[in-house]
């Protein structure tokens, strides 16, 4: 085993890896010019790009999200789960309420409020199965279906490779909080020559690609937002001075590192969605939602493997491409930002722990948004109160937002709040985002030690000008192709990720790959009856530690 002990690590100081880093700033600007200088060409083809991938290579992206989900229900509930991501006696190092709003915040951010209103009004006049639209039963299963996009399996995408990582920091001891160290027992040498460079570059990339797809969605949200509260025009200006000050919250939060900045802002903005939620369900039709709820659960449990696995085939209605498909490559894209940055705020944990924490509090928090805003604006568009449909179409995402949430009693305040929540919301990604980009480009780095901090401050205003670029292209469809692309070889990485973590598994505790053995003895009773001797050490006690060195 290659471990290195904890002292050894912290005597060698972080570095900047430069034959990452530099490659990455390369490649970025390179993508990022071409998008501000040349937008017309750029934008060009991409629609047919688009549906070439969804059409072609759909079908992928739905199995390997059932296999994710499938592999980690083996993984918590086998022995292996047991395992400790940390020393033995180590405690875990954030509070279990500042642990799962970092890791909810970090991988939902603003899409989910800016989906939340919309998604099931999009899928009720739009549905699967050859629905029809507008009916009793799209309605039903437009709420079950954007529950399930933002369910289970796209958490479990999210979670795929964070026990890989984990258990290479925090077990293995390797000073790097990378993919390609953790595909060293699989890679061997390769890990830190080449290969290991590509992978930490596709990672680099597809990390980027999922937060231009987030700042693709959000800065016209936060934009129609300001212009509403302040009666200001929708310009290009607004969108620039709403990039700044987003930049300027995350920087800030990343600069501060985890204790003092991402974990403050996250428990901010955990209590104000959650507070918004529940103003929501109050104020709101309170049965109609909990009985649109309960339907929801219903159709979900009762369909999950046929939706988790539909292609539709026949028909071909573009549905599955259009909205699953596209989900499952946004997830994937996102899946190396989630895994570094969970694995670096699990110590002290349990492979079990951060298994279904990550999976089942990520997928319940998420299906409360869907449920409760989604039901509200589902109610306010069957009861005839806003035609939330008409002003999707007329005005897009942000103004059926913002035309739902002033239906809300509360007027200027509500809405200011609401805008407040959105900046957060998205900073508390980006903060991530960056925090994950400096750490992958500096080696030396242990799971107790942070990035330096102008590393951390140079990848945000990185990200930033990544969304100056795509502002200045215009559209989402280059950013769709962008995460769709990422994706594809994403998979690739993710699956070498979990066969490293099992074949070292398999070599550091052996004997939780052997079942305990049962011994049969017979007793001389006067009924000769044989019974069960099981001494406590014919069986192997629960793994509840991680290797100590």
């Amino acid at each position: 085993m290659q471990n290195v002990s904890l002292k050894q690590s912290a005597q060698k100081s972080p570095q900047l890896d430069k034959g990452v880093f530099w490659p990455a700033i390369v490649i970025i600007v390179s993508l990022a010019l071409p998008l501000v200088l040349f937008p017309d060409p750029v934008r060009a083809g991409v629609g047919e790009l688009l549906a070439f991938i969804t059409g072609q290579l759909g079908w992928l992206l739905l199995l390997f999200g059932f296999a994710c989900l499938l592999f980690l229900a083996w993984l918590a509930f086998s022995r292996y789960g047991d395992i400790k991501l940390g020393g033995a006696d180590e405690p875990p190092e954030f509070s279990k309420r500042s642990w799962v709003a970092m890791l909810f915040c970090a991988g939902i951010g603003i899409a989910i409020v800016n989906w939340a209103f919309v998604e099931p009004i999009y899928l009720m006049n739009e549905p699967a199965m050859g629905i029809a639209g507008g009916s009793v039963q799209a309605i039903e299963w437009a709420t079950m279906y954007s529950q399930f996009h933002w369910g289970i399996i796209p958490w479990a995408i999210y979670s795929i490779a964070t026990v890989p990582v984990a258990y290479s920091l925090y077990v293995r001891r390797r000073p790097y909080l990378r993919f390609s160290s953790a595909a060293k027992p699989l890679l061997g040498h390769h890990s830190d020559g080449a290969i290991g460079k590509l992978i930490d570059l596709i990672v680099i990339l597809s990390i980027l690609g999922g937060v231009g797809t987030s700042l693709g969605l959000s800065i016209p949200l936060v934009t129609g937002l300001l212009g509403t509260l302040f009666e200001l025009e929708n310009t290009a200006g607004l969108n620039i001075v709403v990039l700044v000050i987003w930049t300027g919250i995350f920087s800030y939060s990343a600069y501060m590192g985890l204790g003092k900045g991402i974990k403050v802002l996250s428990d901010i903005n955990i209590s104000m969605a959650f507070g918004l939620l529940a103003f929501v369900l109050l104020v709101g039709p309170t049965i109609f939602i909990f009985k649109l709820w309960s339907n929801s659960l219903g159709l979900y449990l009762d369909n999950f493997i046929h939706i988790a696995l539909w292609t539709d085939p026949v028909t071909d209605s573009g549905f599955t491409e259009k909205w699953t498909v596209f989900y499952w490559a946004w997830w994937i894209a996102y899946a190396p930002m989630m895994a570094l940055f969970i694995a670096r705020i699990s110590r002290g944990r349990t492979i079990r722990e951060v298994i279904l924490n990550e999976v089942l509090w990520g997928s319940a928090g998420c299906m409360a948004f869907f449920a409760i805003w989604g039901g509200y604006s589902v109610y306010l568009e069957t009861q005839a109160l806003v035609n939330v449909s008409e002003i999707l179409m007329r005005e897009g995402t942000a103004g059926a937002v913002i035309a739902v949430m002033q239906s809300l009693p509360g007027g200027w305040l509500l809405l200011a709040v609401f805008t407040l929540l959105c900046f957060i919301f998205l900073a508390t990604t980006l903060d991530s985002a960056a925090y994950t980009l400096a750490s992958v480009s500096t080696r030396n780095l242990s799971g107790y030690q942070e990035p330096a901090r102008w590393n951390r401050l140079l990848w945000a205003f990185l990200i930033a000008i990544v969304g100056v670029a795509l502002l200045m292209v215009g559209g989402l469809d280059i950013v769709q192709v962008s995460t769709l692309l990422f994706s594809l070889p994403m998979m690739v990485v993710l699956i070498v990720l979990c066969w490293a973590l099992y074949k070292q598994l398999k070599q550091d505790f052996p004997e939780l790959s052997q079942r305990p053995v049962i011994v049969m003895q017979e007793k001389r009773l006067p009924m000769e009856a044989a019974e069960v001797d099981c001494e406590p050490e014919d069986v192997m006690p629960p793994v509840s530690q991680g290797l100590t060195t």
